[in-house]
């Protein structure tokens, strides 16, 4: 069983009510529950609010929407809650089930990229401690500079050694440049995979040091000794924070139609 669950606030400092901000005359949250709906290997589409406007939108475009509470503090956390009441009213989860963490101001991701990611969720052991998520090469120096971009470096296996705000790994000795390669370059997309056992865990553990440092929750698992399995990928996709993010993800529609 594989569910997607996109947790969506109506509350953001930057972009209140982002999600319903129209694109292409569609609201933001429609296009991503669409792309969610066209993956292969996914079972179950569900947004997780906890506000009525965003319930009331995507119930009205045929989607699922499930109510949450307002005292999440992260998205995680939302979706956890979703997965309790689903299994309250009788969804057939499990602990092994898969849930996929799916971003609600994301319009620009692609089918192609969920289904990586279930692919690598099933391919390991549903013994082993991990996460999955994806991520792809930077070629531009200004995105490899940019706090809002985050950064993965990742080992020979594909397990994540840590995430950044900050360039990583810090070109010391002017390396990259000297071989002509991004090999070691590579920006996180921000969509999660886990067992509904490991989701219930990862929420129990208090935020973590470096996850205070970087506001980035997914240091919360490495300090914690979870995996977290990189996948990459050739496809990019942002999350929209102003509307001038919502302009350029226009021109990106605009491009790929």
């Amino acid at each position: 069983m594989v569910t997607i669950i996109i947790p969506a606030r109506f509350a953001s400092t930057r972009f209140p009510g982002k999600v319903l901000a129209p694109l292409k005359n569609k609201p933001i949250i429609q296009h991503v529950y669409e792309k969610a709906k066209a993956s292969q290997l996914v079972d179950e589409v569900f947004v997780a609010t906890d506000d009525e406007r965003i319930f009331q939108c995507v119930t009205a475009f045929g989607g699922k929407a499930i109510m949450t509470s307002k005292k999440h503090l992260s998205g995680t956390d939302r979706i956890a809650e979703a997965v309790d009441i689903l299994i309250e009213d009788g969804y057939n989860l499990t602990n092994k089930s898969i849930i996929i963490n799916l971003q609600g101001d994301e319009p620009l991701i692609k089918p192609q990229m969920i289904d990586q990611l279930v692919n690598i969720m099933k391919e390991v052991s549903y013994s082993n401690k991990f996460i999955g998520t994806l991520a792809k090469k930077i070629y531009d120096e200004r995105e490899f500079q940019n706090p809002n971009i985050v950064k993965v470096v990742f080992d020979e296996a594909g397990y994540a050694l840590y995430f950044s705000r900050c360039p990583i790994p810090f070109d010391r000795e002017k390396y990259l440049k000297r071989v002509s390669t991004n090999d070691f370059m590579y920006k996180h997309i921000g969509i999660y995979g886990y067992t509904v056992e490991i989701l219930k865990n990862f929420i129990k553990l208090p935020q973590s040091r470096l996850e205070k440092i970087e506001a980035l929750e997914q240091l919360r698992a490495l300090e914690n000794g979870i995996k977290i399995k990189v996948g990459v990928t050739e496809y990019d996709s942002f999350g929209i924070d102003t509307p001038e993010d919502l302009e350029v993800a226009e021109q990106c529609l605009n491009t790929y139609l």
